[in-house]
């Protein structure tokens, strides 16, 4: 599993970026950050997403995949390598 550079979720299936630092535009389950398409067409930075992911409430993202029980962004947060 791999950790999401946004908002530190640890379940994502592959990495944000390969290993030439090109998007693999997976979606994270918890902040919804696509990577190539935010941080691309949308030109936000991941700072800037995770100050507005945190600004509006810091809620989770995904209808599908189930927020985790005991789930704390506060402490999720904290795996994030800024």
């Amino acid at each position: 599993m791999y950790i999401c550079k946004v908002c530190g979720y640890d379940k994502l299936e592959y990495p944000q970026y390969d290993s030439k630092g090109y998007p693999t535009y997976i979606i994270c389950s918890c902040c919804g950050f696509e990577s190539g398409f935010h941080d691309g067409c949308e030109e936000i930075s991941i700072e800037e997403f995770r100050i507005e992911w945190i600004e509006e409430g810091s809620n989770w993202f995904s209808t599908h995949d189930p927020k985790p029980v005991n789930w704390d962004w506060k402490k999720q947060i904290k795996r994030v390598n800024n």
